[in-house]
């Protein structure tokens, strides 16, 4: 209620959208951060003629409606990201914004403005305290975002009351620290023309993005405004009537909306269509004068990969040298981001360790920095993982972009709510996340990964790909570029692994296969990563004393659990036990081990070979290990890990 006048300024007055095609590329993107206000944007989506009816509105928060308790970019039209979690919205307009900037360098000329939108966001207090929002909003500052504009709705009041008890920095003060402008409507209950001045103000300011702080009342017109009464509760029947009655309404009436509103409401709406019209016009004259950039254009709209571009993928023998998958990531790179434009991304301030940066890479940089430009497509997050995950997810939402970030797998625990988001707004991003284990060594327990990635599996509609050779590094960029709606995380080595007998990209793509098979095997291991070498040649000291066994690479959970029955019973079949070789935490590995192979505890600081040793992890230890599970499960015929009664 409290912001709805300003709601109401930037929809009717500056946004540029069509409600008939919410998918509309150069549209105004709006993003609510403060999601638990989402009736506000769901009323604003249904006055201005998107796919969301009244009945909508009246199934609010229930099950199965297009209206959920926080906006979600996968179930109704019109919202841009999925916000509830605060801070994430405001830093997802990070990436919107970034997004534009880039399609504007690379695709307009002289003539042709074919992207002039801007990011409009709301955010509150709650956005304000929230360290993911410092995080992007710095970077904001440094890009020089000047199509980014954030209103803070400073109503003082957050679920514990008023928000001096907790939040007395200058907001205004700290953003123009990070290199905003700073503006202030004083009275956001009432000032539309100030509201509609402060837009003005900040749309004309070209390098900097914009906070207006906007001093609104909470709960406007009840009889609990101003209060944190009114934060997350519906008004009591006679409150309702009040305001109904306070802002000329039958307070005997629900639901009702004026035609005259709907009237005012479709001009914009209409203005929006004739925009998109005038858009396509444009784009078609710029195909004659531009056809290559048009194509990549279009291929971007449409959501296509250039034509054949996997073909550029390293392809691997035994005969080729043992190389750290980092380093293999790094290659595939170098190899695919010249043909594969939409890739654009960087690092948390860990190039050197991440290798991320490809060859022929331009830096996503101000021109006014001398260190790139807006067309470049390398960027330096600096020290921002969860800020850098957020805005991942901004790039991803803007459409006709794969953003890939770096940093240490154990660190994209720091990003683990921008990660959640990525999975649950289904917008394939790519964590390129190194030094995947204690295999990392010296720097110790506190960079050694030991629960991250039970973590992220235990994450619905997520890959967490742990490639173990060159061909299953080129398969998990295969998958995680060809995906639609499934982010991805790469876990990559810093310590070499040897290229094996075996695998192939095809192979690799399914998430899991048998690397080496023994149809009357004793026992088969399963293992990712630099456990599968290891494993290997555990395999070979148990067939010298006369064990038969089988080896199952399995890169990445979720892509091998959408095979078939049929074909993940082949890999794990029924009739002798199965031990799992990792590196972490054996929580999980029961889904298809019998025994589980792993480390309960955090790693050590050592040279890499010794810490693998003091944990077991050699050859020799697995060999033992996989001699124990023979003896125990001798004499009986265990069913396959893989049959479950649902």
């Amino acid at each position: 209620m409290g912001l709805a006048p300003l709601a109401h300024v930037i929809y009717n007055k500056f946004m540029t959208f069509n409600p008939k095609n919410p998918s509309f590329f150069n549209r105004d993107r709006f993003v609510l951060s403060n999601g638990h206000g989402c009736m506000l944007l769901y009323a604003l989506l249904h006055l201005y003629g998107y796919p969301l009816s009244m009945d909508d509105l009246k199934n609010f928060r229930q099950l199965g409606s297009k209206t959920p308790g926080h906006p979600e970019a996968a179930d109704t039209p019109g919202v841009e990201v999925t916000t509830g979690p605060l801070g994430q919205g405001v830093s997802n307009a990070v990436g919107l914004a970034m997004a534009q900037a880039h399609f504007a360098a690379r695709f307009n000329k002289p003539g042709y403005d074919l992207f002039t939108n801007y990011t409009y966001a709301i955010m509150g207090d709650g956005c304000v305290m929230e360290g993911v929002a410092s995080e992007a909003s710095s970077a904001a500052g440094h890009l020089q975002l000047g199509n980014l504009i954030v209103f803070y709705d400073d109503n003082h009041i957050s679920i514990d009351g008023d928000t001096a008890q907790a939040l007395t920095e200058d907001v205004l003060k700290k953003y123009e620290a990070y290199g905003w402008q700073t503006l202030w409507v004083k009275d956001g209950d009432n000032d539309l023309a100030g509201i509609a001045a402060a837009i003005e103000e900040a749309k004309a300011c070209k390098n900097k993005p914009t906070l207006i702080k906007v001093t609104t009342t909470i709960g406007f017109g009840s009889k609990l405004q101003g209060t944190h009464g009114v934060h997350g509760n519906p008004l009591k029947k006679d409150d309702a009537a009040h305001v109904k009655e306070l802002f000329g309404f039958n307070p005997e009436e629900s639901f009702v909306v004026p035609q005259e509103v709907y009237d005012l409401c479709g001009k914009p709406a209409a203005a929006g269509a004739a925009a998109e019209e005038e858009w396509n016009q444009l784009l078609e004259k710029y195909t004659a004068e531009y056809p290559e950039l048009a194509a990549d254009l279009k291929n971007r709209i449409a959501g296509k990969l250039p034509e054949g571009w996997e073909k550029a993928l390293p392809v691997y023998t035994p005969a080729d040298p043992a190389i750290a998958s980092r380093k293999l990531s790094e290659t595939v790179l170098n190899a695919i981001c010249e043909t594969v434009p939409q890739l654009i991304g960087g690092s948390a301030d860990l190039t050197g360790s991440n290798f991320t940066r490809w060859k022929e890479a331009v830096d996503f940089q101000p021109p006014s920095t001398g260190f790139g430009d807006y067309a470049g497509r390398y960027i330096r997050y600096g020290v921002r993982e969860h800020g850098m995950g957020a805005m991942m997810n901004g790039l991803a939402a803007y459409g006709g972009l794969i953003p890939f970030g770096g940093t240490f797998l154990n660190f994209v625990s720091y990003a683990a709510g921008a990660v959640r988001l990525s999975a649950l707004s289904e917008v394939p991003v790519i964590w390129v996340a190194t030094h995947d284990s204690i295999g990392l060594g010296e720097d110790g327990p506190t960079h050694q990964p030991i629960e991250t990635l039970a973590h992220f599996r235990a994450t619905p509609n997520i890959m967490v790909w742990r490639p173990a050779d060159g061909n299953e590094c080129s398969a998990a960029y295969l998958v995680s570029m060809t995906s639609k709606h499934t982010p991805s995380i790469l876990a990559l080595s810093r310590q070499n692994l040897p290229q094996l007998e075996g695998s192939t990209i095809e192979k690799a793509s399914k998430g899991g296969y048998v690397l080496k098979e023994n149809a009357e095997a004793d026992v088969t291991l399963v293992a990712t990563g630099s456990e599968v070498g290891l494993s290997l040649d555990a395999t070979k000291i148990l067939e010298s004393k006369g064990y038969k066994t089988r080896l199952v690479s399995l890169p990445d959970w979720h892509t091998f659990d959408k095979q078939s029955l049929e074909y993940k019973l082949s890999v794990f079949p029924d009739g002798h036990p199965i031990m799992s070789v990792e590196v972490m935490t054996t929580l999980g590995w029961q889904k298809y081990s019998h025994e589980q192979f792993g480390i309960n505890t955090f790693g050590a600081s050592g040279p890499y070979l010794q810490v693998y040793k003091k944990f077991g992890f050699t050859p020799e230890g697995i060999a033992e290990r996989a001699e124990k599970t023979i003896e125990a499960y001798k004499g009986t015929s265990p069913r396959s890990p893989i049959k479950r009664a649902f």
